[in-house]
């Protein structure tokens, strides 16, 4: 495997003449829906041999095909590093079989839609977090329609949780949290609501999304966390946690999570490692690896390598400019950013520093938009931190947006640990 980025002048055609791959192999595992592509566009190959190109050294051969030198080099011991002919094979060696849990969201409609998109990502998938029940002030759950998409999962051998979320009319609610966290009848309530849940469900565990927890509950929801654990694991539930992304404790509006408190009590925790711009914000990258790195760097010192989860985002945004402070981005799909760019004709530009890409384009009213979104450049940069801090795996947000090169690039980098 290697990710190409397209040139100037290069065409699909012209492509797939260079590195002996079928075109349609090209649209197929790029997602690509037209014959046109942008320079800047990073069209995942799937091919285990490199044909060198004119100007091609071990070492930028070795960048995109995301190995060490050494390592390409051993694959190839005859060559010759410094007389590298065009036209030459070069093995790629394959990843190391680096075992990983995977766990994907997915919105649960209750439509066929859901039974199509389990069945088409339970050879990728660890755990499915059907998305979502939300407790009211009383401790009680929301319903969902779920019995056919956990009875698929569990018969593709693959875990489903119940996603237990905080959401109201208006959003994540702090308010109605705090309510609840505080008030021990109502808590047992909601902790006895989701075992009878998972239950009486078919569910093999549960994922808690509580967000914009207030600093006041730090400890509340900690406590929460352990008794339900304690009700959860003895009869053999997982209890895994979303939680937001912290590179320190002085980030303020955070300090409601104590990361230490949280890993020591749950199975997985899942990083939200995303939304450092959104929808409100200015623009930038979604997920800036130095930032998720960061990230990463923390959680390490208050949990466990093998209980984190690292979340990353199959969307990006849309902003347009000049950028206002109260303008409103457009959140759009890693795929669907690819295929606007090649519809508009914008180059595709790409942040070393943030490893990520981005692209201007001018709309049909002349108004000027920038898009950032992740590609499979961005998202190898995250898998490989993954396998060199040996975290527990990756997660994402969420697979019904669609990324037809996530799956590729999963089974490249690792090995998928199944649990039943």
């Amino acid at each position: 495997m290697f990710i190409y980025t397209v040139k100037s002048g290069d065409s699909l055609y012209s492509i797939s003449q260079k590195f002996n791959v079928p075109i349609n192999q090209l649209q197929l595992v790029n997602g690509l829906v037209q014959p046109n592509i942008v320079p800047g566009l990073a069209l995942l190959i799937t091919q285990s041999n490199y044909v060198v190109q004119p100007g091609d050294s071990l070492y930028q051969i070795a960048r995109i095909a995301y190995v060490s030198l050494d390592r390409l080099m051993n694959a190839n011991p005859s060559l010759n590093p410094s007389n590298l002919q065009p036209g030459t094979q070069v093995t790629l060696p394959e990843s190391p079989d680096y075992v990983a849990s995977t766990f994907s969201y997915l919105y649960i409609t209750g439509d066929q839609g859901d039974q199509d998109l389990i069945q088409n990502f339970t050879p990728y998938s660890t755990y499915f977090s059907f998305f979502e029940y939300h407790f009211f002030s009383d401790g009680s759950l929301s319903q969902l329609n779920a019995s056919e998409a956990i009875e698929i999962s569990w018969r593709r051998n693959t875990a489903p949780l119940a996603t237990i979320t905080n959401l109201t009319s208006s959003g994540f609610e702090a308010e109605l949290t705090d309510q609840v966290l505080h008030h021990p009848s109502i808590r047992q309530n909601l902790i006895e609501n989701i075992y009878k849940l998972v239950s009486n469900a078919g569910y093999a565990g549960v994922n808690i999304d509580f967000e914009n927890i207030s600093n006041q509950s730090r400890d509340a929801f900690s406590t929460f966390l352990n008794h339900l654990s304690d009700r959860l694991k003895p009869e053999g539930y997982s209890v895994t946690i979303a939680i937001p992304p912290k590179t320190s404790e002085d980030i303020s509006w955070l300090q409601g999570y104590d990361y230490g408190a949280i890993g020591s009590v749950v199975d997985l925790m899942f990083i939200m490692a995303y939304d450092w711009h959104y929808q409100g914000s200015e623009p930038g990258p979604v997920a800036p690896i130095d930032q998720v790195r960061k990230t990463v760097e923390f959680a390490l010192q208050n949990v466990s390598s093998d209980k984190i989860q690292l979340g990353v985002p199959l969307y990006g945004y849309d902003w347009t400019l000049p950028y206002n402070p109260g303008n409103v981005a457009s959140a759009i799909s890693n795929q669907d950013a690819a295929n606007l760019a090649i519809r508009q004709g914008a180059t595709i530009q790409y942040s070393e520093a943030a490893q990520s890409p981005f692209f201007y384009y001018v709309d049909q009213n002349g108004q000027t938009h920038v898009v950032w979104f992740e590609d499979s450049r961005s998202i190898a940069e995250k898998m490989q931190l993954i396998i060199g801090q040996r975290l527990n795996g990756i997660g994402a947000w969420q697979i019904g947006l669609g990324f037809p090169q996530g799956t590729w690039l999963l089974t490249e980098f690792f090995k998928i640990r199944r649990v039943t």
